[in-house]
């Protein structure tokens, strides 16, 4: 293959280069400048299958799920602890229980109403009813066993994979939580109050 390439410097010259340095030197259009130049540049765009979305967006797409519980798993103890466990009051007793609540256990991946996993299932009432979570109950059957990305929370959620690597929420407080963010989603969510502070 070499004897058929043409020569623009000797052979000696070329020998004290590196390989795509050598090549180069003996033919520069052996090399497609342009494809090299545009993986450098935008090196998702050559991985890329007819139809998929441009950007690096694809990528983050995928790996946000395994992140997210990794990130979960590595978290110091005290955020995934229930309030009772806490030496706080239990959320029953406490009159901003769903927010307390949420703010331990949901707001990672639904502040302000939104969804980091999964754009077009926020919490906002349009996306909840079109997903037909319009009600308290459908809310509470999400939050206790679990659907698509979002982990169950409930003492008895199974299968295991579905559920949250955390600690379990009591079946009071996922009620709780359901009738705060059904609350939430009719007031389209305002900054949430717990104790007089805005979180």
């Amino acid at each position: 293959m070499l004897s058929t390439l043409k020569y623009y410097k000797s052979k000696d010259q070329c020998l004290n280069t590196s390989f795509l340095s050598y090549l180069l030197c003996l033919n520069p259009r052996f090399i497609d400048f342009n494809r090299y130049l545009q993986t450098r540049a935008q090196p998702w765009r050559v991985q890329q299958r007819p139809g998929d979305e441009e950007g690096p967006g694809v990528l983050l797409r995928l790996l946000a799920p395994p992140l997210a519980a990794t990130i979960l798993t590595l978290s110091p103890p005290y955020f995934l602890t229930t309030p009772a466990s806490m030496g706080q009051p239990a959320a029953g007793a406490s009159p901003n229980g769903g927010a307390a609540l949420f703010r331990r256990a949901c707001i990672g991946c639904h502040d302000a109403g939104g969804n980091i996993l999964q754009p077009g299932a926020t919490l906002f009432t349009t996306d909840l009813e079109r997903n037909g979570v319009a009600t308290g109950e459908e809310i509470y059957k999400i939050t206790y066993f679990g659907k698509g990305r979002m982990p169950g929370f409930g003492e008895k959620c199974t299968p295991r994979g579905q559920c949250t690597f955390g600690p379990r929420l009591q079946e009071e407080e996922i009620k709780q939580l359901a009738e705060f963010v059904k609350l939430q989603a009719t007031k389209g969510w305002p900054k949430i109050e717990v104790n007089g502070e805005e979180q």
